[in-house]
């Protein structure tokens, strides 16, 4: 990988900051989605825009036995959880409430949600299970946003960052690279995060998507990536920042580490669990000098039903979790079984 003498430069500085104020730790944080169609439908760069117009979203629902059970799974694996989203529209406010609930009973612990503008009334409903709320902000650069978010202005979220501030709640913000931004954006990025109290920030590299407008764009540089999440760990030490990283790009992995990015994030977990890529994320957590935390590798031996069957639910769901986490785990040993060959390692490191 090429880099600009600049972007080594902010590098060096960020992995410094990033060790003042950071353990040498790293992590996989899942997004956790809950649908597969969105209200808005019109975002330039998401897969959800290219969904059937005429198909109603809330028929887009995954299974509430699905999600819980990827739940448990990242609970007994270590994942973190970037956040609990879908598209806008999908769920009623109390289906919203009545899976927050859930979902802490499973996961244990209270989540971040990513689940469009809330205003302060909802904010209050779901504060019990929260450690914090995200607003899917994309770009701040205000032109670019009208084009790439038409129908999802900024003006909303930034009205529920002031609402979670005054109900002393976290706050978190996504930005995509890749859609047009220019570096002169960073001074506006860098106000923003001031303004709004931004304690997490989640930057993801553009993944072009057939039948969207940005379906032939490049894909941003890996040193167009290291540059903004090391300009931002110099402005902001103890920011949290993760970086979404694609199958396709994870030889980037240890230089965005090194960057100052906390956690890595968008790797298919499920379903590439215990492959070669796996194998490679992981490895590039140790090329960046940082302990990989949980495993996306190995599979621990664990009494699944036992697990569900101690939790607090309705015994009827608990029986479509344990089936279902029965198929989840079936994808997973079938990988880790066919994945020790070295030389399947050693040919997606020589990519």
């Amino acid at each position: 990988m090429e880099l600009t003498v600049e972007t080594e430069q902010l590098i060096k500085q960020a992995e410094l900051i990033y060790k003042q104020n950071f353990p040498l730790t790293t992590c996989f944080e899942r997004g956790m989605f809950y649908s597969w169609g969105c209200g808005i439908q019109d975002c330039a760069f998401c897969y959800m825009s290219t969904q059937p117009k005429d198909k109603n979203p809330k028929e887009t629902k995954r299974s509430k036995e699905s999600i819980l059970a990827e739940f448990l799974l990242a609970r007994e694996l270590g994942w973190h959880i970037g956040f609990f989203t879908g598209g806008i529209g999908v769920f009623h406010p109390d289906e919203v409430e009545e899976f927050l609930k859930l979902i802490t009973q499973v996961f244990g612990q209270k989540i971040w949600i990513s689940l469009g503008a809330l205003p302060k009334p909802l904010l209050i409903r779901y504060q019990p299970y929260l450690e914090g709320v995200v607003g899917s902000t994309e770009t701040i650069n205000l032109e670019l946003h009208k084009i790439i978010c038409p129908s999802k202005p900024l003006e909303p979220y930034q009205k529920m960052f002031l609402a979670a501030k005054e109900l002393n709640m976290q706050t978190a913000m996504t930005l995509i690279l890749g859609m047009g931004e220019t570096k002169e954006d960073l001074e506006l990025l860098k106000e923003f995060i001031r303004v709004h109290s931004i304690s997490k920030i989640h930057i993801y590299g553009l993944k072009p998507r057939e039948g969207t407008p940005l379906g032939n764009a490049p894909i941003p540089t890996a040193d167009w990536q290291a540059w903004w999440i090391a300009s931002l760990r110099i402005a902001f030490p103890t920011l949290i920042i993760q970086c979404g990283i694609w199958e396709d790009r994870l030889e980037r992995v240890s230089l965005l580490l090194r960057a100052g990015a906390n956690a890595v994030s968008n790797f298919r977990a499920t379903k590439l669990f215990g492959t070669p890529l796996a194998h490679e994320l992981e490895h590039q957590a140790v090329l960046a000098g940082r302990q990989f935390e949980g495993t996306l590798t190995v599979l621990p031996d664990i009494d699944w039903d036992a697990k569900v069957t101690a939790l607090n639910i309705d015994d009827q769901l608990k029986e479509r979790i344990k089936e279902k986490i029965k198929q989840y785990l079936e994808v997973m040993q079938k990988n880790v079984n066919n994945s020790h060959s070295e030389k399947e390692v050693i040919s997606i490191r020589s990519k």
